[in-house]
């Protein structure tokens, strides 16, 4: 079991936050990679890899990370937590095909919208199933306002973006892609942090992540290219392979985290943190059609303001009388 203490608050949104961050920038990285590779899923399949390799020498060089790694078989051989767990990066190379696949069609700004859809719901439903190791926590009214108020507002960060969806027949059916994909990734953060807390480590957690994800990757760009042949040769520039040390970031402190904060509060700052780098890069390293204006600026705030009203609790009305209320009394009066 884990000897890692719970994180607080204080500690675990700002470094949800911070995870978040890495996502849009391994995105513009993945998507560059892919259009100079004329090939999405070997761009996907070459950012697990190197993830894998980071996974790899970070395990090889640190005891709490080899310890780690060989309380994998025994976890699973003796059933600490389904079998299956270990098979979560599976999910995480659904998500990026399912970029590769749908977001020329959708646009970058439904895909988000559809995804966090998704990801919003299913967080509310597994903490409430208390599937994540933070065990139960509750569907409080001020949460569920919380959910409804975040995918507005990330509604209105990418709303500018939305033309690139065409019409509604063209997208109504693939949209359904992106929405799983979300609802999918509530459960491997879950997944993550289960396993994490009996690995004794995230950074566990992370390695069977990368090569689950690698190895499916890996089938997938095989079958790709027996049918359609090679892509184009690999780039020189060295920060096309940015991308799987990034999800490294961004996996080990997703399954660190759900143990302190539980699965939805730890999904919806994740959420917040890449429209602030989605944000940030806009306004820093423009791509060819980016548009910021007061929607993308005042979404990503209102988000913010969402992921505080999650963590609040419901307000209760004391009645007079009460026990709790005359110790109070007795304790001002005296």
């Amino acid at each position: 079991m884990s000897t890692t203490p719970a994180l607080p608050a204080v500690v675990g949104l700002p470094l949800a936050l911070a995870a978040g961050l890495a996502v849009p920038v391994q995105g513009r990285i993945n998507g560059a990679l892919g259009v100079v590779l004329g090939d999405g899923l070997a761009a996907a399949l070459i950012s697990f890899g190197t993830g894998l390799v980071v996974m790899i020498v970070v395990t090889l060089v640190l005891p709490g990370a080899r310890a780690g790694a060989r309380q994998i078989l025994p976890s699973v051989r003796e059933r600490r937590f389904p079998p299956y767990y270990v098979a979560a990066g599976a999910i995480g190379a659904f998500f990026v095909f399912s970029q590769s696949l749908t977001i020329g069609l959708l646009g970058v700004a439904l895909f988000t919208v559809a995804a966090v859809m998704g990801q919003t719901l299913s967080g509310l439903l597994v903490d409430r199933a208390g599937i994540g190791p933070g065990g139960r926590r509750p569907a409080t009214p001020m949460r569920i306002i919380g959910v409804v108020l975040t995918v507005l507002s990330v509604v209105w960060a990418v709303s500018p973006r939305f033309g690139a969806a065409g019409e509604l027949s063209t997208w109504l059916l693939p949209v359904l892609l992106p929405v799983l994909a979300g609802v999918l990734m509530s459960f491997q953060q879950a997944m993550n942090g289960t396993a994490a807390l009996h690995y004794g480590t995230p950074l566990a957690a992370t390695l069977m992540n990368f090569i689950a994800g690698t190895a499916v990757l890996l089938v997938a760009w095989l079958i790709k290219l027996a049918v359609a042949g090679p892509g184009n040769p690999l780039p020189t520039e060295w920060w096309y392979y940015l991308g799987g040390p990034m999800g490294c970031v961004f996996i080990g402190l997703g399954a660190l985290l759900v143990r302190s904060l539980g699965v939805l509060l730890t999904g919806l700052c994740m959420i917040g943190g890449q429209l602030i780098g989605s944000l940030l890069l806009d306004l820093l390293f423009p791509a060819a059609g980016t548009v910021v204006v007061l929607a993308t600026v005042a979404g990503t705030l209102l988000t913010l303001g969402a992921i505080v009203l999650t963590t609040l609790p419901w307000p209760r009305r004391t009645r007079t009388g009460d026990p709790v209320d005359e110790r109070v009394d007795g304790r001002a009066n005296g």
